[in-house]
């Protein structure tokens, strides 16, 4: 859960600062998003 909230951070704030290859991008940032996602609903899900 962890992991997957720290990564879709530090790809968010890695894609703004344009360290990434080919710049920022909107992909990106969906990937960031996605995985923070995957954080919340392991976090709501965990038992």
């Amino acid at each position: 859960m962890f992991g997957f909230l720290a990564l879709g951070v530090l790809i968010i704030i890695i894609n703004y600062l344009t360290l990434l290859p080919g710049g920022a991008s909107n992909w990106y940032l969906l990937a960031g998003l996605v995985l923070l996602a995957i954080g919340f609903w392991i976090a709501t899900r965990y038992q």
